[in-house]
């Protein structure tokens, strides 16, 4: 669920770059920065203390931007949450302007979990198969789950498409019943 504040952040981000293709780029930038925030503990108290001044968080912000390779628009943003008091919800805005992204792209997300890491091959093939089934592009987010024992279950919009081993074994328990 995204919440209410992240929709006109994303939708100022996708009327600045004025596209889709760029928007995406900066998404993906700013999950960077985002992950690298969430990986730090030092990052996160920063951010989260109103008691230090804008000027040092900036100052961090910026380097750790360059460090990771991040546009000049990008490390704007960034400095814009900073004066908004937004850092700490910089995830919601990634997910909102995924969200915007994909509705412009006619792409829908799938959350896939897969009992072993896929190769890239075996991710080609996922996508193209999950493409079918959507009947559009697809945008893949991985996690493994062991537990699975072996295949995978995707979450394709509201749909589940479940072709796991435990799954099987589940329903199969439930026919004998």
């Amino acid at each position: 669920m995204i919440r209410r504040f992240a929709r006109p952040y994303a939708r100022a981000i996708m009327d600045v770059v004025k596209s889709p293709e760029k928007a995406n780029e900066i998404r993906h930038e700013l999950a960077r920065f985002e992950q690298a925030r969430k990986a730090s503990s030092d990052l996160q108290e920063l951010y989260a203390n109103p008691g230090i001044e804008n000027a040092p968080k900036l100052k961090v912000t910026q380097a750790l931007a360059q460090r990771l390779g991040l546009s000049e628009m990008s490390t704007k943003i960034l400095g814009i949450l900073i004066g908004n008091r937004r850092m700490n919800d910089l995830q919601p805005i990634v997910e909102a302007l995924a969200e915007m992204v994909r509705a412009e792209t006619g792409t829908v997300a799938a959350e896939v979990r897969t009992a072993k890491q896929l190769n890239d091959k075996e991710q080609a093939d996922l996508q193209r198969t999950l493409e079918k089934k959507a009947g559009r592009k697809v945008e893949m987010v991985l996690e493994t789950d062991p537990d699975l024992i072996g295949g995978f279950v995707a979450k394709l919009g509201s749909e589940v498409y479940d072709a796991s081993v435990l799954g099987k074994i589940d329903r199969f328990r439930e026919s004998l019943g």
